[in-house]
């Protein structure tokens, strides 16, 4: 029987991975949050991962074989510090990898975000997992997600025998989904930075929620990008959501930002215009080639699952 260890079981994605896991035979799944989850679970712990005596007893306990590690930052919450984010992201799983490798866990899954690979006028216009993982100190986000690719890098070199698994998804979409990116999409009038088409990548949840499933099961290893086929640029997102475009200058949209954020009148910072301008399009040949999967929905297809989903994002009149 395989024992899976599920962080982060309360949110979005891992909400919908622990009862896929729980109803497959032979496997008993155990998940662990912060908080208490949306829907009973058959087993669940609320546990802050920085604990790391408390988790040490999990695992203790558990005997885990297979570890799924979801949980993050993805929103800070007003006030949160830079630091106390760190804590979280990068802390935790610090102790998190210690723990699989004093337990002798035999696979670990960890999602990090296509964010690790930053947001740089040089990216190639679609990046693969050959690209350098390089992030952006300006984003905690990226910069963190960055810090933990390294963290896992040296773990594979160091102790070879606990299996890993990274993915690195686009922008996660589904029925439900809230955040600072549909956010974007739900104001009156879509932004974007002249001179750059800014195009998203988009994989929906339960594609996700398939991928994990899959790379746990099967003990999967490697790094894969998560993303339907093809991309949308930010023109296109705006005629789908009957919506004015409104490229803007990165001179005037920083100066813009750089003024009203301070006065709390706008929740981005000037940071935010390399985050439209310079957004990494990951490519995802390495996933159906080498992990063996391909997305149901392509990244056209799933925003339109969204708009289907969410009428209200589209303007009517």
């Amino acid at each position: 029987m395989q024992r899976i260890l599920v962080t982060g079981a309360a949110g979005f994605i891992g909400g919908a991975l622990v009862p896929a896991l729980a109803q497959l035979p032979d496997i008993r799944v155990c998940g662990v949050d912060i908080r208490p989850p949306l829907l009973p679970q058959a087993e669940f712990h609320q546990l802050d991962l920085r604990d790391g005596a408390g988790l040490g007893r999990l695992f203790q306990s558990l005997k885990p074989t297979c570890v799924v590690h979801l949980a993050s930052i993805v929103t800070p919450p007003t006030g949160m510090s830079r630091a106390e984010m760190r804590d979280i992201d990068v802390g935790a799983t610090e102790t998190l990898v210690r723990l699989c490798v004093e337990h002798h866990v035999e696979h670990l899954t960890v999602t990090t975000s296509g964010a690790a690979y930053g947001y740089h006028p040089d990216n190639p216009a679609w990046i693969d997992e050959e690209t350098a993982i390089r992030g952006n100190v300006e984003f905690a986000y990226s910069d963190h997600k960055r810090q933990i690719e390294e963290l896992l890098a040296k773990t594979r070199a160091a102790h070879p025998e606990l299996k890993l698994l990274i993915l690195r998804p686009g922008t996660i979409l589904g029925r439900t989904v809230s955040n600072q990116i549909t956010a974007l999409f739900a104001k009156p009038r879509v932004l974007g930075v002249a001179g750059s088409e800014s195009p998203f990548v988009f994989i929906w949840d339960e594609d996700v929620v398939r991928i994990l499933v899959q790379g746990a099961t099967r003990q999967a290893t490697g790094a894969f990008n998560l993303a339907g086929d093809g991309a949308l640029s930010m023109r296109e997102i705006a005629l789908r959501l009957n919506k004015p475009y409104l490229p803007i200058p990165a001179w005037l949209l920083r100066g813009i930002l750089t003024v009203l954020h301070p006065l709390g009148l706008i929740q981005y910072g000037p940071e935010q215009v390399g985050f439209l301008q310079y957004r990494p399009v990951l490519a995802n040949i390495r996933l159906k080639r080498d992990f063996g999967y391909t997305p149901q929905m392509s990244s056209a297809e799933a925003f339109a699952a969204l708009l289907e989903a969410q009428p209200e994002l589209v303007r009517t009149r």
